[in-house]
């Protein structure tokens, strides 16, 4: 390689290198005003008043709240409990709160819980094999305290709960031994009377055929 070539080829190397520190000092010079800028906002930032806090999530290992209609209390029924026997008793009770009626047909007796406490029991008539009483859980749609039927020759149907469309209800009757319905629920005209006074239109009768219940025990139909 001549002389001159040596001298072109450094000129060549020189000016490339300068080539490359002007990029490097301009690279310098746009992160440090970039740097700048961001140190800026971030004191414009620090000086707002802090907004509200993120939202917090529910842990996902808290236990599932209980569902259903637990029953606090049952009432004591001292001997044996027969056609035209009913038991009342508030005391103890919360004097509002859900109130919930179960029916079991296989035990022949109605009971009333408000609040989860069992307030009123007694034995039952119910439908007979032509006009079996139905089961399932039903909204009182119907009161009326001084109540005839349409369809059985206007029979006095006192404190009627009424459960289905076709007249299926709850309401006072002579309870004895050997009787039958068509279909509705009787009780003795005294706790019908008592019942009517605590229900209200919306509030549930649950028919079923052999669940007893007992205190600590849900009710998930209600």
């Amino acid at each position: 390689m001549t002389p001159k070539a040596d001298m072109i080829r450094s000129i060549a190397v020189a000016a490339m290198l300068a080539a490359l520190a002007l990029v490097m000092l301009a690279a310098c010079s746009s992160r440090a005003e970039t740097e700048t800028r961001q140190e800026a906002a971030d004191a414009k930032v620090g000086a707002q008043e802090p907004g509200p806090a993120p939202p917090t999530t529910a842990k996902t290992n808290a236990a599932p709240s209980a569902k259903g209609y637990v029953v606090k209390r049952v009432l004591e029924i001292d001997g044996p409990f027969r056609h035209g026997d009913y038991v009342w008793d508030e005391e103890g009770a919360p004097s509002e709160g859900e109130v919930v009626i179960t029916v079991d047909l296989k035990a022949e007796t109605l009971s009333v819980f408000r609040g989860g406490y069992e307030i009123g029991a007694a034995v039952i008539l119910f439908g007979a094999d032509e006009k079996p009483t139905p089961t399932g859980v039903y909204p009182i749609t119907q009161k009326d305290a001084d109540h005839y039927s349409n369809l059985y020759d206007s029979a006095p149907m006192p404190y009627m709960l009424r459960m289905t469309n076709d007249g299926v209800s709850i309401h006072g009757s002579e309870v004895d031994w050997g009787y039958a319905t068509h279909g509705c629920i009787g009780v003795p005209v005294a706790f019908a009377k008592k019942l009517f006074g605590v229900t209200k239109l919306g509030d549930k009768i649950i028919v079923t055929n052999g669940e007893m219940l007992k205190a600590g025990q849900t009710i998930p139909a209600a």
